[in-house]
């Protein structure tokens, strides 16, 4: 799966961001006093473990901007559209649900959004869903926004258990729990100060798992997971998001045997392998070819290498937007879908 990336960084008023820190920090004494207490009893400062780094929070985010959809649609959920400054990187509708509170959220770009353009929004927080959007070739690193006194959060899925330099979207030395996904919701709700909330969220996204999946058993059934490209198609290896996805139904993935998270195969590989069910990112964004549901279907139905394929014979289609593949709250979405089409095909034991 092709991570957007930031454009090359452009100049940064640095000053003036470092002048409003300066300012904030050296008020009276007085006031200082009163904040730290109002601030120690609300339960600050609080520290969260991520990614390896150790991230401080002095006080509840007020303005926080969140760099990718997965990161601002947990921020949504928590009911914190009043405390987000700023979103980018979007490649899907928002979450049904969440419409009329993204709505009030400003878009600082559709893609990544320059260093200068985040830091124009004044952020107490910055939060993404992907290592590399935080790293070298990215907005800019973690580095540069706390040397700024600006904390930074990076979602666990795209670290836990994940090598983000072996080449393309990395590779997993270990699966994907939805667990990881839950503690992600844990940690930005602690981090905002909303913990009951976060407990509410992850109750009723385990409750959804149950009840997509119960009595349900796909052991016999393989699937393949087509993110983009016609050419030289994206498909999911064993243990990232659809992964999770995979052994939430109890069926295989017909690419198990990589370790890979989105590597690039070929279609005489597929035709080898023939999944009983192709699930198929219907994205919105417009990088790679072959992008939308239908345009991926019109390839699969007419290409001479994929027209035979049992899922296309028999149209097994799952339709899945891009973020429920990946690893983010959208995941339990895309566990619902896949499991109600194994229903439908008549699939499910």
């Amino acid at each position: 799966m092709p991570v957007l990336r930031a454009p090359a960084l452009i100049r940064t008023p640095v000053f003036l961001l470092t002048s409003s820190l300066l300012l904030t920090a050296c008020g009276s004494s007085g006031a200082d006093s009163a904040k730290s207490a109002k601030t120690a009893a609300a339960g600050y400062p609080v520290t969260l473990d991520d990614c390896g780094q150790k991230v401080t929070l002095t006080a509840a985010p007020k303005r926080a901007v969140s760099l990718n959809q997965g990161s601002t649609e947990i921020l949504l959920s928590l009911g914190l559209a009043d405390r987000i400054a700023g979103t980018a990187t979007w490649t899907d509708p928002v979450m049904k649900g969440l419409e009329k509170a993204n709505a009030s959220v400003p878009r600082l770009a559709d893609n990544a959004p320059s260093f200068e353009k985040v830091l124009d929004a004044e952020p107490d927080l910055v939060t993404a869903s992907f290592v590399s959007t935080l790293g070298k070739g990215g907005v800019a690193t973690r580095a540069q926004f706390e040397k700024l006194g600006v904390p930074t959060y990076v979602s666990p899925s795209d670290c836990s258990g994940k090598d983000n330099d072996s080449g393309g979207d990395g590779s997993r030395s270990e699966p994907l729990t939805l667990d990881v996904v839950y503690g992600e919701i844990r940690d930005l709700a602690r981090a905002f100060g909303v913990e009951a909330r976060g407990e509410k969220l992850v109750a009723s996204l385990k409750k959804r798992v149950g009840t997509a999946t119960a009595g349900l058993n796909g052991s016999d059934v393989s699937l393949m997971y087509w993110f983009a490209n016609s050419r030289s198609p994206y498909l999911a290896g064993c243990c990232g998001a659809p992964g999770a996805i995979t052994r939430a139904v109890g069926a295989k993935n017909a690419f198990a045997d990589t370790h890979d998270e989105w590597p690039q195969s070929s279609w005489e590989t597929v035709a080898d392998r023939d999944p009983d069910v192709i699930v198929i990112g219907d994205l919105t964004r417009r990088q790679q070819t072959a992008e939308t549901a239908a345009a991926k279907i019109r390839f699969l139905e007419t290409n001479a290498a994929t027209r035979n394929l049992t899922a296309v014979k028999k149209k097994w289609y799952v339709l899945l937007s891009g973020q429920a593949m990946n690893p983010s709250i959208r995941t339990i979405e895309g566990i619902e879908k896949v499991a109600a089409g194994l229903r439908d095909f008549g699939l499910a034991k």
